[in-house]
């Protein structure tokens, strides 16, 4: 790969690459913490995840992001008997006049007419379980989401009714839930609901590794940031600042800072627990806010201010999560990393394998 320069920035194309389709897990590991773990801080070492307690110090503070995974997959008709799937990418604030009210993705052929009810069916698909009334787009007139109105409250409905909004990647019969599913697309800390996407990197702490963790000496604290299905949506732009990325609500607590704050002033490494804890804290040490939204895009040359060491999963091909990778460790290292990990047989994606990665010097 031929890095950039002044005179030729990155490009999209600089991040594809070719991966065996048997190399995408299509199940989790049998144990969270006995998946495989690339540690690239230095020359490549291949270790299992169950070691991250002696790459770590004491000192150092873990920082995870504890949305929940809410079953945002939902199945229903037009009153003209045409099939569709909603993914309910977030949850509106319960405003007098935007009660029960959602955003979400609308996979059907033919887009109804605003005011159209839809009739959304129970998990079994045998019965109507309550109505869903298209709104208009979001976040404008001509954005890429929908905006409905529910007939009751959409984390129960959901609850009662909607799928596991698994990834396009891993092949399941969308209509069944697989309860191999249920427990393991979901972190063992998660605590607030709201995420259409799990972030997967924290899907290999279990009890027991947190606990051997805790004995380390290692801090742990938490953010929130509810991912979107975006994250999965490759970029399409081969001028990679012409790309607007997903938007998606965060917020980071008092306790969170002040972490972080004791955790530099001892000399200990923060340490980001998947891209979207990245995402989360970058944005707020760019806008000074601990809650709100975020489209910030992570790409080579970015200036990172709070995260020092990174865990991650391996991404999706000219994904923007991909970007962010070599924008943190350095995009010839990334690079070299992907390919030994193609060589390795290393798992990739949301069920796979992960890597540890150093913040370049650079």
């Amino acid at each position: 790969m031929t890095p950039a320069t002044p005179e030729r920035p990155f490009r999209l194309s600089d991040f594809d690459f070719h991966l065996p389709p048997e190399l995408i897990a299509q199940t989790p590991a049998p144990e969270r913490s006995a998946s495989r773990m690339l540690d690239g801080r230095g020359p490549v070492m291949d270790r299992i995840f169950k070691d991250l307690p002696e790459l770590l110090q004491t000192g150092d503070l873990l920082v995870f992001n504890d949305t929940q995974v809410v079953p945002a997959r939902l199945f229903g008709e037009k009153p003209s008997g045409g099939q569709l799937e909603l993914l309910v990418e977030r949850v509106l604030p319960a405003l007098p006049d935007a009660s029960h009210q959602v955003v979400a993705h609308m996979k059907v052929s033919k887009k109804p007419a605003v005011g159209t009810v839809l009739r959304m069916f129970n998990r079994n698909g045998s019965a109507t379980a309550f109505d869903a009334t298209l709104l208009g787009r979001w976040p404008t007139v001509d954005g890429p989401l929908f905006r409905f109105a529910l007939s009751g409250e959409p984390l129960a409905l959901m609850r009662a009714h909607g799928h596991v909004p698994l990834p396009p990647y891993i092949e399941r019969d969308k209509h069944q839930m697989n309860p191999e599913d249920v427990a393991r697309y979901q972190t063992v800390f998660a605590k607030h609901p709201g995420a259409a996407a799990a972030p997967t990197a924290a899907l290999h702490f279990d009890e027991a590794l947190l606990a051997q963790l805790n004995a380390r000496g290692v801090q742990r604290a938490s953010v929130t940031l509810h991912v979107g299905a975006g994250t999965f949506s490759p970029v399409k732009s081969e001028n990679l600042s012409e790309h607007r990325m997903h938007s998606e609500w965060y917020s980071i607590p008092a306790t969170t800072l002040q972490a972080i704050a004791d955790c530099q002033a001892r000399g200990g490494r923060v340490v980001a627990v998947g891209t979207t804890t990245v995402r989360t804290l970058e944005s707020w040490a760019r806008s000074g806010l601990t809650e709100g939204d975020t489209d910030i895009f992570i790409t080579p040359g970015f200036v990172f201010q709070v995260v020092d060491l990174l865990i991650t999963n391996f991404h999706l091909p000219k994904s923007s999560l991909m970007m962010l990778v070599a924008a943190f460790t350095g995009f010839e290292p990334m690079h070299a990393m992907y390919a030994h990990a193609i060589a390795q047989g290393y798992r990739f994606f949301s069920y796979g394998d992960s890597m540890l990665l150093q913040r370049s010097a650079t």
